[in-house]
């Protein structure tokens, strides 16, 4: 019971579409808006990049928070499997909950945020590595999506290969990995032609292309 309530309750924060939220307060519908995602870079677009940087944090806190909470309950395994899964799966509920928002039809972001948030209080140093990626790739192309893309790319490799990481998560980090690049399509369609948006950190609102 505990864990269906840990999985529910990670979900239900997950859900709070809060660039949505945020667009709304300012009578902008973020839907409409450039890509059309809820996420921090299309706020970015709409409102600033301030307004988007605290839109990525408090989305990163959705998948954060349910993890360390989970981390805290659970401390030995449960059916052979070690702890760090489970607290990595209840993160990844808040994930779902972001990507498929009930409260939007079950349209959402394409929770990079969140899921890295899960992968902090689960597996810190991996974070920190898919981090690290992510930054390179950010310096040398200045796209949100394809440093994304890199990010998950090397999230089941590097998973793999640090030592004191459990190899059972190995495969759910490569389905992550999947359904990030899914939902990115577009954006490797323009990545592809060359059309894709780069990020500048000092545009101001509807400047911005994600």
């Amino acid at each position: 019971m505990t864990l269906f309530l840990l999985f529910l309750g990670a979900f239900l924060l997950g859900s709070i579409p809060i660039g949505f939220l945020a667009a709304r307060a300012k009578g902008i519908d973020i839907r409409t808006v450039g890509s059309g995602n809820i996420g921090a870079t299309n706020v970015s677009r709409a409102l600033g990049n301030k307004a988007g940087y605290a839109v990525f944090v408090l989305d990163m806190l959705k998948g954060l928070i349910p993890g360390l909470v989970a981390r805290q309950l659970i401390t030995e395994p449960i059916g052979g499997l070690p702890p760090q899964l489970y607290w990595f799966l209840v993160g990844i509920a808040a994930f779902f909950g972001h990507m498929f928002c009930p409260w939007l039809g079950f349209k959402g972001g394409k929770g990079i945020a969140t899921g890295l948030g899960a992968l902090i209080a689960a597996a810190p140093l991996l974070a920190l590595a898919c981090f690290g990626v992510f930054f390179l790739f950010m310096i040398f192309t200045m796209m949100v999506s394809l440093s994304s893309l890199a990010a998950a790319v090397v999230l089941p490799i590097f998973g793999y290969l640090l030592p004191g990481e459990p190899r059972e998560l190995v495969p759910i980090y490569i389905c992550l990995s999947l359904l990030v690049f899914y939902k990115h399509r577009e954006n490797i369609k323009r990545i592809r032609a060359g059309t894709e948006p780069k990020f500048q950190f000092k545009k101001k609102p509807q400047e911005q292309e994600a």
